[in-house]
């Protein structure tokens, strides 16, 4: 017999402003417990001494937090200049110290050098796993790991304050792109060294910064589910299928529905009338009662198992992926 979960099966995406200090983690399992959530995931941790914008996926909407992992970031940053830590932030020992003798151009030069492609290697003091642990384990016991360069992509970097040795940065980036990192390797390049003293994330994905809540304003409102009221706290969850907004759309009718909730694969279109691209991922839709309903994400294959091989030449299907179970 199926365990039951406990707690309330209600999905949904809160935007939470996180505040300094305390982890990611923590932050997710208060707002699971003030939702009585039966489950919930984060969308990419945020050090304790970085604030601002961490998605958290609350039941079903747990299944496409991958996707918000994998979506581009904003930050503002501020760097200090002459000082390198263990860290590469303010919460490190200092392992250096060298004179700032640099001109504000010559740090506007180091630092637009990193717009665009390029190989970054992460920090021992990043979640990154090795060995199924994180390099922060390893790095909190002097262990060094060898660890592979990344390809990230710095979208766009914008100076917004030089007051030596402080400097205030905006920075879109892509996935997997560590900021501390990045202020490490501009202080390198300047010769004097530099840590992050700052950092606030401004943006992911195409969530707007005015929908994000604090979790005193959750706590607050969690008052008036005393009583089994929770409509104040569920207005301010986004429906799951933001997660997934910038995948192309297809809407299937009744009968695709069928196959497609028993994870059998659906022969389509999108909904732009193209035929689908194999092994492109697709937001998946119905029509129930004159509403939308969003149905998960499918996977485009060439040749599904479940459909007969004289079918095959007729396009690629749309396999389930991640589906929603109502």
């Amino acid at each position: 017999m199926a365990r039951r979960r406990k707690g309330r099966a209600i999905n949904g995406i809160v935007l939470l402003d996180k505040p300094l200090g305390g982890s990611s983690n923590q932050l997710l399992q208060k707002v699971r417990w003030l939702y009585k959530a039966q489950k919930a995931g984060h969308t990419g941790a945020l050090d304790p001494l970085a604030s601002g914008m961490l998605p958290l996926c609350l039941g079903e909407a747990t299944k496409f937090s991958q996707f918000l992992l994998d979506a581009d970031k904003s930050y503002d940053v501020t760097a200090t200049l002459g000082v390198r830590t263990t860290t590469s932030d303010a919460d490190g020992e200092v392992v250096a110290e060298e004179k700032v003798d640099v001109t504000d151009e010559q740090v506007k030069q180091a630092c637009e050098s990193y717009i665009g492609d390029s190989k970054q290697v992460p920090s021992m003091f990043s979640a990154l796993k090795h060995q199924g642990k994180p390099l922060y384990f390893y790095a909190r016991q002097g262990i060094e790991v060898e660890r592979e360069a990344r390809d990230i992509t710095i979208f766009a970097l914008e100076i917004t304050r030089i007051a030596l040795p402080e400097v205030d940065m905006r920075v879109h980036c892509s996935k997997g792109t560590y900021i501390r990192s990045l202020v490490d390797d501009i202080g390198q390049q300047l010769g004097c060294g530099a840590f992050v003293s700052k950092l606030h994330r401004t943006q992911v994905a195409d969530y707007p910064a005015d929908k994000m809540v604090s979790i005193d304003s959750l706590i607050a409102l969690s008052e008036q589910a005393e009583d089994g009221d929770f409509a104040a706290l569920d207005e301010l969850l986004l429906p799951m299928d933001t997660a997934v907004t910038r995948l192309p759309r297809v809407t299937i009718n009744d009968a695709q529905r069928q196959r497609f909730d028993n994870g059998q694969s659906v022969e389509t279109l999108d909904d732009d009338g193209n035929t689908l691209k194999c092994g492109a991922p697709y937001r998946v839709y119905t029509i129930d009662a004159d509403s939308t309903v969003f149905l998960g994400v499918g996977e485009a294959v060439e040749t599904p198992k479940d459909q007969p091989a004289e079918r095959h030449d007729r396009g690629p299907f749309l396999n389930p992926k991640r589906r929603v179970v109502y």
